[in-house]
């Protein structure tokens, strides 16, 4: 450590600019580092680069192990279930050696040919990140569109291929979503496109095949820079369907398929704080709202000529303990995805009333969701089953017969690997308010609980996004080497019913942090692990958990990493240029009313970073990344560097060539995991 010691860690300049909001003035030193591909920035950032690279050249071997660890246990040859759509089996599946998908379909039998509809890998050449994204088959099945990131922006070109010949048509759409929907006619296509600038999705076109992109007709504006717009096919192939959301309001309008030059007509006006998403069966739309006070949801139905509120019925009633997530509609039954105790439930009811039964899961530690169903006439629904310890499965479940095939269990390619040597439970921390917050947590059965094992605390509790238990190959690398891993439930997902998410945002956000404190505290007391061996991690909104908890008791850990860290809370939700900002405002609440910005400013990791010890602290980021910009976490690790009292590892990692999701090939993100994961054996003194 002495040599290491020697070397000296970047300093950023500082620029004090005054930031004044309701006569509050907050002076941010480091507000320069916004100034994207100007000299200075890029010279702090290859600084940092090079610092973190120094500081962790003794873990280079570590990595490299983990990586090739990690990549051996991966099946590299491994294909998709396959999945029939309009008389055809499509396909995903990966060769040896390579980072991309390559995409295929069969006609009407898996025994036919294969057609090869993109091979990522020769699309990707050239380019340091690629993502292929919305592949969407025409009606008639003869041509394909599809969206190309080469930046990692999130922002997509459409381009349209001949499946039947293998050409490219020459017309390109900029500045989209990436996804797009084909009327009927399978000539004529609805998209969404992006506003440059803040990259929200405000305006759906209409493309006409063979024609520049610049003659598009755009179908729909949406003017409230709170709403993102988006457009799709319902899965009886009658309507296509323009959705506008926002966090807390939604509002659709539908349109015949074949009819595509037609007008949509509004679904339900949008109302505030109403949420409803729609599904078509027959003469009938499926309503699944909030409507009426329903805080968890549920189901309504309406004919499909009178889509006003007024005409809703209720099919499925709202209940105080089950969150109903999502409706599955086949031509015999009806499926609903819910969540009821924090656990994943999938009921199946016959259309005609007859059954109405649960799919049995046996434990608390699982995750089984509703899988791909593109067929409407068919009995087999399709779901995915894992668990902390459970390998995931795929299975087609007979909802007739009651009979089950597992289509594909994931392979775990270790010879040492056995489900039957891990064991998972929940367990239940109580917050400072009284609250019981659960955690799911997985480890060897041979581990002693003694206080001295280390422990990987997750957590993410924003957006009501929720983080299931679910199985990880990767992780098996931590458990392998004594780790405990752990999800906290916190507050601000959904995983206790949509209250728990309400709890967990706006003026009550600070739940969530204290929440995770108190779980750190509860498994330090049952003596999972202590102090000196805790770590926690956390991603984007993640990355402020951990920006907030690291202010507020730092003491609790020996380690922290902080992925693509929303931590300049403040100043970015006062910043309507930046893509997401506006529609955020019922997230995180909107800083131009007073109330809202100085409880905001409260638990902002930037603006709350003061002179204190911190633990052990690896921060990493994309250059390109648009839904965090990189300059919040440059801010933050300059602004911690100055403040900081303590001599701990404070490491800064950007990705100059990634945005939000890391890196884009399957086997090159399993390196940033590496680096994370040898930060933290390093800590605990695991060289091996």
């Amino acid at each position: 450590m002495s040599s290491k010691a020697k070397l000296k860690a970047p300093v950023a300049a500082k620029k004090p600019v005054e930031l004044i909001k309701h006569a509050d003035v907050r002076v941010d030193p480091y507000f320069w580092l916004k100034e994207r591909d100007s000299e200075e920035v890029l010279k702090y950032l290859q600084e940092e680069n090079a610092y973190n690279e120094q500081m962790t050249e003794h873990t280079k071997v570590l990595q490299e192990n983990l990586f090739q660890e990690m990549k051996g246990r991966i099946k590299e040859d491994d294909s998709s279930v396959p999945y029939k759509k309009n008389g055809y089996w499509y396909i995903t599946r990966y060769e040896v050696g390579k980072n991309y998908p390559i995409y295929s379909r069969k006609k009407e039998t898996l025994v036919t040919a294969e057609e090869i509809m993109f091979d990522c890998n020769v699309e990707a050449k050239g380019f340091e990140y690629f993502k292929m994204a919305g592949i969407s088959v025409s009606p008639d099945n003869k041509l394909v569109a599809y969206g190309i990131d080469t930046v990692s922006r999130r922002n997509y070109t459409i381009r349209i291929k001949n499946l039947e010949t293998g050409e490219i048509y020459p017309e390109t759409i900029e500045n989209t979503t990436g996804g797009c929907t084909w009327a009927s006619d399978s000539k004529t296509l609805f998209y969404t496109r992006k506003d440059e600038e803040t990259l929200r999705s405000d305006t759906v076109f209409r493309h006409q095949l063979g024609t520049p992109s610049t003659t598009d007709v755009e179908i729909y504006k949406e003017e409230d820079d709170t709403f993102n717009v988006f457009v799709y096919k319902t899965k009886s192939e009658k309507y296509i369907v323009i959705g506008s959301m926002s966090t807390l309001t939604s509002e659709y309008r539908i349109l015949e398929a074949d009819n595509p030059k037609g007008d949509f007509r509004v679904f339900q006006e949008r109302i505030r704080g109403v949420e409803y998403g729609i599904a078509h069966y027959d003469t009938r739309f499926f309503i699944l709202t909030n409507i009426d006070g329903a805080t968890n949801f549920k189901l309504m139905e309406t004919p499909e000529a009178h889509t006003e509120s007024s005409y809703w019925k209720d099919l499925i009633p709202h209940r105080e303990d089950t969150l109903i997530e999502d409706v599955d509609i086949f031509k015999e039954y009806l499926v609903i995805s819910e969540r009821n105790n924090g656990l994943n439930k999938i009921n199946i009811k016959r259309w005609d009333g007859t059954e109405d039964y649960y799919l049995p899961f046996d434990n608390e530690t699982y995750t089984a969701y509703v899988s791909t169903n593109p067929e409407f006439d068919t009995t087999i629904l399709r779901y995915s089953y894992n668990s902390l310890i459970t390998p995931n499965s795929v299975i087609d479940f007979d909802m007739k017969t009651k009979q089950k095939e597992v289509k594909k269990e994931q392979e775990v390619l270790d010879p040492n690997f056995s489900k039957d040597n891990y064991h998972s439970e929940r367990v239940w921390a109580t917050a400072k308010d009284g609250t019981k917050i659960p955690i799911s947590l997985v480890y060897r059965k041979d581990l002693q609980r003694d206080g001295t094992n280390p422990l990987l605390q997750y957590g993410y509790g924003s957006y009501g996004s929720t983080i299931d238990p679910y199985f990880s190959s990767v992780r098996l690398s931590l458990l392998d080497r004594g780790f405990i891993y752990a999800i906290a439930h916190i507050r601000g997902s959904e995983y206790l019913g949509r209250e728990w998410y309400e709890q967990g945002k706006l003026l009550q956000k600070m739940n969530t942090f204290t929440d995770f404190i108190d779980c750190s505290k509860y498994l330090i007391a049952e003596k999972y692990t202590s102090n000196q061996h805790l770590y926690a991690m956390g991603g984007s909104a993640g990355g402020l958990l951990m920006g907030a908890v690291m202010n507020m008791a730092p003491e609790l850990y020996n380690g922290v990493v902080a992925a693509v860290p929303f931590v300049d809370v403040v100043t970015t939700m006062l910043d309507e240029s930046i893509p997401l900002t506006t529609g955020e405002y019922d997230e995180w609440g909107n800083p131009n009313e007073s109330e809202y910005y100085f409880y905001m400013k409260q638990y902002s990791p930037y603006d709350q970073v003061k002179p204190q010890q911190y633990p052990n602290i690896l921060i990493t980021t994309g250059y390109h990344d648009s839904q965090v910009q990189y300059w919040e976490p440059a801010k933050w690790v300059a602004k911690l560097r100055e403040l900081k009292t303590d001599t701990n590892l404070l490491l800064f990692h950007t990705n100059m060539d990634a945005g939000h999701g890391g890196a884009s090939g399957r086997f090159d993100a399993l390196k940033e995991v590496a680096e994370e994961y040898a930060f933290l054996l390093d800590l605990e003194g695991i060289k091996g």
